[in-house]
């Protein structure tokens, strides 16, 4: 339930989103929930103030918000709540909602199983498929039903489960407040949350204590704790308000390092630390460094490293893949920083499917402290994103034009996000691609096709002359979406191949590439372009998830893309176009 206080353009924009979605589960004509998410779409695109449009009745100005949705935008505006749709998400069986989560399962397969079948809950559902109801049901059939209990099977992993951006900001106000008491000495996050893992589990604080009881009852009394679920002298856990898993782990000040090293893990580095200890006629825990039972004291995280003849290894290093042996040689990367990053590409604006204008992303990159920025909006293939039709891109190149002169020295790249054709062809022919400063190809259709297929395709797009680089190369959504079937070394094969880059999308739902093939791409020089996909200016700020991955790969400064100085990259971009 929304309230008057909380509805903003975007929370209209989401309870449209709602509606159609809820309209399609109903089985309504399909014209209707269509107009909700036109209007959704249209409202994410308004480059005009929203709340004078409000105030002025001015809504149905808007194309595709007629005098039925406008009515019930000025209902939510003005009360806090639309009741056209509540009584809708009433009508709706919770479970149906569930079930959309479920890869390959939508809104109309979902309605047909309730009108047939009277499914109403996942249990159901899975209860069924194991029954082989789904078999003979018209639409779905054998592979049907084994692709729906596989995405059941994902699903009840993937609730064990969130993205890191949506525990690292809790994480972070959560240390804050344990800061503040008295009580901590030392403390940190720890668990693969400070390794910068993809998706978490749960939040893991670490902290030094004297009076571990009292800092005990302060963690549990936090205005963010819902619940608390276990207590003890050393470990309280709890439950958030946001529904998210948190442990205080409380150790004594000289047991911190040993415990911070410890309880950051992974598992893996643990025992492969523990043997190169016990290889030095050392033991080695959570409680200490010892040699022949004698605790040897260090303070830090660095002293333990050093005692065992390492350099100190960055946390999101630590998953056992050569990084104790590099630290042994002195070989560890100088891991890239978002200080290193002088600018971004795959933004997208107005003029495509992005909630912003042109000039307002540029300007927001400028204040962020970037030297430049790329703008990729959709290709004309993209018809369900807006995607740019020749006209669209003679006037954003003339406004980037008159932009540059305005906000030098900092500048803007004329660029564009090309589908990748079935075929392997880029959108547009070569005369419209050879205006573009830069090209990022990207696959947004037929993700199903077999990996060799798929991996044809995409390495034909950078054979390309006219490509710069790949955008999120598997396709992945994390907890969402997996991986389309490809060979992602024979793409960056490919990449080194012809001079191409790849892109490390920040997108938090996408962290693609992999931070596992990151480290492949650079063992064979392939250059990564750390890009935000941003739609809306706080999606600049994404950049932040990507630099965590980007360490995770073992990427430098000198591996990035996007870490060339302006004129560099100038140099570079007129190069490979």
């Amino acid at each position: 339930m929304f309230t008057g206080a909380s509805i903003t353009k975007e929370t209209v924009i989401q309870i449209l989103e709602e509606i159609a979605v809820l309209l399609e589960l109903t089985g309504e004509n399909p014209f209707k929930s269509r107009a909700y998410q036109n209007a959704a779409r249209n409202l994410e695109k308004l480059d005009t103030d929203f709340n004078d449009l409000v105030k002025q009745n001015r809504l149905s100005e808007i194309e595709g918000i007629g005098e039925a949705i406008n009515k019930k935008i000025m209902e939510l505006m003005q009360s806090g709540k639309l009741e056209y749709y509540e009584t809708l998400k009433a009508s709706i069986p919770p479970g149906h909602l569930e079930m959309l989560k479920i890869n390959g399962l939508g809104s109309k397969k979902i309605h047909a199983l309730y009108e047939q079948l009277g499914i109403k809950t996942i249990g159901e559902l899975e209860y069924a498929c194991h029954e082989n109801r789904l078999v003979d049901l018209k639409g779905f059939g054998k592979k049907t039903q084994d692709n729906i209990l596989a995405g059941i099977e994902k699903l009840k992993i993937y609730k064990e489960r969130r993205l890191y951006a949506e525990v690292v900001g809790e994480a972070k106000i959560l240390l804050q407040y344990l800061k503040k008491s008295e009580d901590v000495l030392q403390i940190s996050i720890a668990g693969s949350l400070r390794r910068g893992y993809e998706t978490v589990k749960d939040i893991d604080i670490l902290a030094a204590s004297r009076k571990p009881e009292k800092l005990a009852k302060y963690f549990a009394a936090s205005e963010m704790v819902n619940s608390v679920t276990a207590s003890g002298e050393t470990k309280v856990s709890v439950v958030l308000k946001s529904g998210i898993n948190a442990d205080l782990r409380m150790v004594t000040e000289n047991e911190f390092p040993y415990a911070l090293h410890h309880f950051t893990g992974s598992k893996e580095h643990n025992t492969a630390m523990r043997g190169r200890a016990r290889d030095m006629g050392f033991k080695m825990n959570e409680y200490g460094l010892f040699r022949k039972d004698i605790n040897i004291k260090c303070a830090s995280e660095e002293e333990i490293f050093s005692k065992l003849g390492l350099q100190f290894i960055e946390p999101e290093l630590r998953e056992n893949m050569g990084e104790i042996q590099a630290a042994e040689t002195g070989t560890l990367p100088n891991l890239v920083t978002q200080k290193d990053v002088q600018g971004i590409f795959h933004v997208h604006t107005n003029f495509s499917d992005g909630g912003e204008s042109l000039e307002g992303m540029a300007r927001a990159a400028k204040e962020m402290g970037l030297n430049y920025i790329g703008i990729s909006d959709h290709s004309q293939s993209a018809y369900y994103a807006s995607g740019l039709k020749e006209d669209d891109i003679e006037k954003q190149h003339g406004l980037i034009a008159k932009l540059n002169e305005k906000y030098k020295p900092f500048y803007i790249f004329k660029g564009i996000e090309s589908d990748i054709l079935p075929d392997g062809s880029l959108d547009y022919g070569e005369e419209i691609l050879a205006r573009f400063d830069f090209v990022i190809a990207a696959v947004h259709s037929n993700f199903n096709m077999p990996a060799q297929d798929m991996t044809t395709r995409i390495k034909k797009a950078l054979q390309n002359p006219y490509t710069t680089m790949l955008a999120h190369p598997t396709g992945r959504l994390l907890l969402s979406r997996e991986p389309y079937p490809v060979n992602i070394e024979e793409i960056i094969d490919t990449a080194a191949r012809f001079g191409k880059s790849l892109e490390l999308n920040a997108n938090a739902h996408r962290l693609d590439l992999d931070w596992r093939h990151c480290i492949y791409a650079k063992k064979k020089g392939v250059k990564i372009a750390i890009n935000p996909d941003a739609h809306q200016i706080s999606g600049l700020q994404d950049i932040s998830f990507g630099i965590k991955i980007a360490r995770k790969g073992w990427l430098e400064k000198d591996d990035c893309l996007n870490c060339l100085k302006l004129e560099k990259m100038k140099a570079y971009l007129r190069r490979s176009t």
